[in-house]
């Protein structure tokens, strides 16, 4: 199937019309730019582990980073729905795409807007906006993951400096970066936020090889050695772990939207496939079996539009909870991956070439089931909330 085939989304309950003029713009210009500039390349990228790099000017100039940020500091000034349908867009391509937005967007320029100075705001967020500048978030660390609060790097403060040493792992855009947004315990162990700037002596971040997963996405590590962190590069807005928590959030919502538009790719692919394939003397389609797989794809897509869209106006509102988020992230990841599976089945073998995304999709959505909280720990979230007990402390 020719990646510049016409797309259609799937919208079987009218989703489109609960969206503004403005918001089905946004998600046009993504939709249009992924199916020309993504959709053919991403294949023999992904084969070669190589993110597609050259795209990352064009990200910016079409304001995909920081759309909510305010125009002022370099942003779109959009609203989180718009944020939500971008993310759709850009892992209707690939999960590596959207992920490396998503790190530029939530976990880089978010902090620096919601808890630094008005200077960092204006050092940093113009150029991050236009890519100029990649960023990337320094919080789990090699033994780590899932409790951050138990954090080892550290810093110290050195009179006219700080003095930073410790390791994270599993960070996206981490050999790329100009900067790095980096949480890390003071002498009182309370969780700081520090802007570490490429090029800082002892600073330094080795790629992460041998990925099954997101292999058109960088991955590595940070590594910090006595780095000297100037004084105005700590975060001054915020302490403890609702900083980095709350950049988690934003960036779980994006993934809530993001995964959907992986499912509506394997979804079209798949639907396809089925229609102009023959076999008994007829299209597969018309076979009962294809059918439940196609129509039970179709179900959980529309299930999780309208879990994104109703979290995305709770967003706007500012009445999203923490918990609202996980359960949307979780329930969306997990409906993605069956669909990535079972319409991988459609295909038979053809399904598991490059000549279909299926595969493709299917290993990237094994991490992203697994980064920004994992599958239990989101579950066990609305645990919490259902029964006041913290199962996961």
């Amino acid at each position: 199937m020719s990646a510049s085939a016409a797309y259609i989304a799937p919208d079987h309950f009218l989703v489109d019309e609960l969206f503004s003029e403005e918001q089905k713009i946004v998600r046009g210009s993504i939709r249009d730019w992924v199916t020309r500039k993504v959709k053919p390349v991403i294949e023999d990228h992904y084969e070669r582990a190589k993110f597609p790099d050259y795209l990352i000017r064009e990200m910016g100039e079409l304001g995909i980073f920081g759309p909510f940020i305010p125009v002022e500091y370099g942003g779109s000034g959009l609203d989180y729905i718009s944020y939500g349908l971008i993310m759709q867009e850009l892992e209707r391509g690939d999960s590596g795409v959207r992920s490396m937005a998503s790190v530029q967007t939530s976990l880089v320029m978010y902090p620096i807007h919601a808890f630094g100075s008005e200077e960092q705001r204006r050092k940093y967020l113009p150029k991050l906006a236009t890519g100029e500048m990649i960023g990337c978030f320094g919080l789990t660390e090699p033994n780590h993951g899932s409790d951050p609060g138990s954090m080892v790097t550290r810093f110290k403060d050195m009179g006219d400096h700080y003095l930073l040493n410790g390791a994270k792992m599993w960070i996206t855009n981490s050999t790329v970066a100009d900067v790095a947004v980096v949480w890390a315990k003071d002498e009182q162990n309370v969780v700081r936020g520090l802007i570490v700037e490429k090029g800082m002596p002892g600073f330094t971040a080795p790629e992460t090889h041998g990925k099954w997963s997101l292999r058109a996405s960088v991955t590595g590590e940070l590594v910090f050695d006595n780095v000297k962190v100037p004084k105005e590069n700590m975060l001054p807005n915020v302490k403890g772990l609702k900083g980095p928590l709350s950049c988690l959030n934003s960036a779980r919502y994006g993934i809530a939207w993001g995964v959907i538009g992986a499912a509506m790719d394997c979804y079209d692919s798949a639907l396809r496939y089925a229609l102009e394939r023959q076999q008994f003397g007829k299209p597969i389609a018309a076979f009962q079996l294809q059918q439940k797989k196609l129509a039970e794809a179709l179900t959980e897509i529309t299930k999780a539009q309208l879990l994104a869209w109703r979290l995305g106006v709770l967003k706007n509102e500012g009445k999203v909870t923490a918990a609202q988020i996980s359960m949307a992230k979780r329930n969306n990841v997990e409906i993605a991956l069956d669909i990535a599976r079972n319409m991988r089945q459609v295909l038979g073998a053809m399904g598991i070439t490059n000549d279909f995304p299926m595969m493709r999709h299917m290993m990237n959505l094994e991490s992203v089931i697994t980064y920004e909280g994992t599958h239990d720990v989101h579950l066990l979230i609305t645990g919490n909330e259902l029964t006041g007990i913290p199962a996961f402390k």
